[in-house]
């Protein structure tokens, strides 16, 4: 990434700077497979496998892929054992945690507007 030179003030730049990285972030986890793995993780430790089952219909690539990036945004701990195989568990951070509680608000909107939601997608396919 390149960071640009401002020639605004410090608190601007700085501004700007933590925007950017909101708009990352935001980019990143506002998937359904990252919010389906912080979802499975919020019931606690899970393996690789585990996770796997737990988040159905994702495949092993993709499962992969979204836990190292919510590895490197701090949300998800990767925690190797050093047996023969390897056993590896992974587990939400704090803030991990604290994004899951906004998933799980996003969950209880659902629930609470299917009804209209339902009706008004028949509405407008009809």
């Amino acid at each position: 990434m390149v960071t640009k030179q401002f020639s605004g003030s410090t608190d601007e730049a700085a501004l700007r700077r933590a925007d950017s990285l909101a708009r990352e972030i935001f980019s990143d986890i506002a998937n359904k497979w990252a919010l389906l793995i912080i979802e499975s993780l919020g019931e606690g430790t899970l393996r690789f496998g585990e996770l796997r089952n737990a988040v159905e219909g994702i495949s092993h690539k993709m499962l992969t892929q979204n836990l190292r990036m919510l590895e490197r945004n701090g949300l998800v701990e990767r925690k190797v054992h050093p047996t023969v195989p390897p056993r590896v568990e992974y587990t939400l951070t704090e803030p991990g945690h604290a994004l899951r509680a906004t998933v799980d608000g996003m969950c209880a909107w659902t629930h609470q507007h299917l009804g209209h939601i339902e009706t008004s997608r028949r509405r407008f396919d009809a």
